[in-house]
């Protein structure tokens, strides 16, 4: 029988934040893949390391995923990976995607569910602690009360129309464009705090929009009302 995958979500940076379910699924599988080249550079795999030392005795199947919006580009690179992952499949080995946050959040293990679907292959789901709401603890603020709206957008493409939109809005990944991103929020009326590397060594907090910086890292994100 062919092999199972799981994508697993390790949460948003602190390993204590990692879930029971995730660390024994990481226990039991012998294939742990990765959208990086090198698992010492991979943060997933750092958070993973810390709270399940024995993922180190595991097989790591590099699956380099690059930061780029080039679709030539990422499509060359998720059918690379879908046949990699397919090819320990069809040996019977089941296969553990790990992933920042979870795994149902702008993931690309998304990318290579739909190439396993049409293939008629198996994979499973395991929820993760999303950074949004890491973020929330961390500022020690509650995300949304009563009947608010809830927004989760991608920082990283236009944000303007959805600056407008009622309620809270949650930036994610907002990294390069902050300078452009501070400007709209400052242009809408809006106020916004900041957490850069959420419960990593180099974490950030930001409370005010005149604090956050013009440039910032890839994993921040903040939340605005």
């Amino acid at each position: 029988m062919a092999g199972i995958m799981y994508g697993i979500g390790v949460g948003p940076g602190d390993p204590e934040l990692m879930t029971i379910k995730a660390a024994k699924r990481i226990r039991e599988l012998n294939v742990i893949a990765i959208p990086h080249s090198d698992k010492e550079q991979c943060t997933a795999y750092q958070i993973a390391r810390q709270a399940v030392p024995e993922i180190e005795d595991k097989r790591c199947l590099s699956l380099p995923m690059p930061m780029t919006k080039d679709q030539k580009i990422l499509e060359e690179s998720h059918e690379k990976a879908a046949e990699m992952v397919m090819e320990c499949l069809e040996r019977g080995e089941n296969v553990g995607f790990i992933t920042l946050g979870d795994v149902s959040i702008y993931s690309t293990f998304t990318y290579l569910t739909r190439r396993l679907e049409a293939e008629g292959y198996e994979f499973r789901l395991e929820s993760g602690i999303p950074s949004f709401c890491a973020v929330a603890a961390r500022l020690q603020i509650p995300l949304v009360t009563g009947a608010e709206e809830l927004h989760i957008i991608p920082a990283s493409y236009q944000i303007s129309d959805a600056l407008k939109l009622p309620g809270v809005k949650v930036l994610m990944k907002a990294g390069r464009q902050m300078k452009a991103v501070k400007e709209e929020v400052r242009k809408n009326g809006l106020e916004a705090l900041m957490v850069e590397n959420c419960g990593m060594p180099e974490e950030r907090v930001y409370r005010s929009l005149e604090e956050i910086p013009d440039t910032a890292g890839y994993y921040s994100l903040l939340i605005v009302r």
